[in-house]
């Protein structure tokens, strides 16, 4: 599925930005407008090496879906969109053979996102094998930081280009009539893969040095103040020359908590609570539902564990299918936190997630 149309930053938005940073932090924002402008700008990204194509299976046809049917405000929303889409220059009509369906899902604010179902384009699209970089492994880099930024790129995939060969193999048929993509849409197999090789490469020589990229979120991270807004600097610099848009309300500066990836993380602080104790959860774990609720805790708890196949051993032992899952005192031990563990709290990080 792809979902299509993003929410500008409003002025009002950008001013009380510059009133919630320090001074030298929003005069550094200040030299560089372009990367934060209200919305996406109309017309093309600029091409570049990594710009998405779309390869097919030996063999394979051109895919064609039925329509779904929509309802009155649906379709009200549909003419929005494809207006909105059609004068940003982002997709142009079409007589593609290829034909996929849209559809339309609730947004928590009421409205509608607009989604295409490339599934079928999908199946026989073949696999691309960049590698998408595992969380774990880039939390490794922020050991020994103090100073963090979190940059999220407005609508991303449209700030890519859709290889020309391959632009009408994204087409999109409603009952306005068929268009097809110039720009890199949502719900494409290979789309994330492409992303992330595009981010790479033009943050390469700053990466794991100063930045680390999970697809669409830049976290830059220094050791010091001055070192961090150089840092900020040089990483400005490139998103002004490649023409990268940010989003300025889902930008996290100086946060004490913020999403990366699939992790929440969060700065440690003398006023923040440590969790010393037990989980909560562990006197229940004689019921079916504690056993489930640790059962999927623990899923988290390897990368801060060494050899943790061997620590939580005791509570690994076989049951009966339906028998509850009894913790007795040596499974409970094996599970405390890592700070009441010594030999884990050495290589627990001050960045948590």
């Amino acid at each position: 599925m792809g979902n299509v149309v993003t929410s500008p930053t409003t002025a009002e938005d950008i001013a009380k930005l510059y009133e919630a940073v320090p001074p030298d932090l929003a005069d550094l924002i200040r030299k560089y407008p372009e990367i934060l402008p209200d919305d996406l700008p109309a017309g093309l990204p600029p091409s570049r090496p990594e710009d998405h194509r779309i390869e097919l299976e030996p063999g394979a046809q051109p895919t064609v879906q039925r329509q779904f049917r929509l309802s009155q405000p649906e379709l009200e929303e549909l003419q929005k969109q494809l207006d909105y889409l059609l004068m940003k220059g982002f997709i142009r009509p079409s007589t593609s053979p290829y034909a996929a369906p849209i559809l339309f899902t609730p947004k928590k604010d009421g409205g509608f996102r607009m989604c295409i179902d490339y599934r079928a384009l999908n199946r026989i699209t073949i696999k691309s094998r960049y590698p998408i970089p595992r969380a774990d492994d880039l939390l490794d880099q922020l050991r020994g930081a103090k100073f963090f930024l979190k940059i999220d790129l407005r609508g991303g995939y449209h700030q890519i280009l859709v290889a020309a060969e391959d632009c009408h193999k994204t087409a999109f048929r409603t009952r306005y009539g068929s268009y097809e993509y110039l720009v890199m849409p949502f719900g494409l197999t290979n789309a994330p893969s492409t992303f992330q090789m595009t981010m790479n490469g033009i943050f390469r020589e700053l990466l794991d040095k100063c930045v680390i990229i999970y697809l669409d979120d830049i976290l830059i991270y220094s050791r010091s103040r001055e070192q961090h807004l150089k840092d900020l600097d040089a990483v400005f610099t490139l998103l002004h020359k490649n023409r990268l848009i940010t989003k300025g309300s889902k930008c996290d500066f100086l946060k004490q908590e913020f999403e990366f990836g699939p992790r929440r993380l969060y700065r440690r602080s003398e006023n923040r609570p440590q969790k010393n104790q037990d989980h909560p959860g562990l006197e229940a774990a004689d019921q079916r539902q504690g056993a489930a609720e640790f059962s999927g805790l623990r899923q988290l708890c390897p990368p801060f564990y060494p050899k943790y196949g061997w620590v939580i051993c005791p509570a690994n032992r076989p049951t009966e299918r339906l028998r509850l899952l009894l913790v007795g005192r040596e499974a409970a031990s094996c599970i405390r936190p890592p700070q009441n563990r010594p030999h884990v709290a050495a290589r627990s990080s001050h960045l948590r997630s």
